[in-house]
């Protein structure tokens, strides 16, 4: 691997957006050059458990079951559509137009459904396939993680 100097504005930008958008971890690829930049919030002071004991578990009786429009419940469904990159989310091409798509609207492979910014560029979300949309789960003007489920189409 040949020894390339690193973009320190680059580097500046990308730790900005992470602290910004409050991530954890961001990656910029451009061609054969990535930067993934990290940022260790420390380690819990204690650790995390998902389990109860089992006097717990019978105490609390019901356990409360996982929220349906999670987008992690959509990671595998077939009309999933991932954010491509980290950024800020927008559901309208500017604040007082209406939104590119809604519940219910039929879209065509291509179309635009939302725009994600990173790093001050405008980038369109087409449709991967013609389709109903069915869930939009994100909130516009929101952060984003790479391959966060953004909506469904049926």
């Amino acid at each position: 691997m040949a020894n390339k100097k690193v973009d320190a504005d680059l580097v500046g930008e990308l730790s900005h957006l992470l602290e910004e958008n409050n991530l954890t971890e961001l990656e910029w690829t451009k061609g054969d050059q990535t930067i993934r930049v990290v940022r260790n919030k420390g380690a819990p002071s204690a650790p995390l458990s998902t389990e109860l004991p089992a006097e717990a578990a019978r105490a609390a009786g019901e356990q409360k079951s996982p929220d349906p429009e999670s987008e992690d419940n959509f990671n595998d469904h077939p009309g999933a559509v991932a954010s491509p990159m980290v950024g800020t989310v927008y559901i309208a091409p500017e604040p007082s137009a209406k939104p590119f798509v809604v519940v219910g609207a039929k879209v065509a492979q291509g179309e635009t459904l939302l725009i994600v910014e990173a790093m001050k560029t405008m980038n369109p979300i087409p449709a991967p396939k013609a389709g109903v949309i069915s869930k939009i789960l994100i909130t516009d003007a929101t952060p984003v993680e790479f391959g966060q489920v953004l909506l469904i189409i049926e």
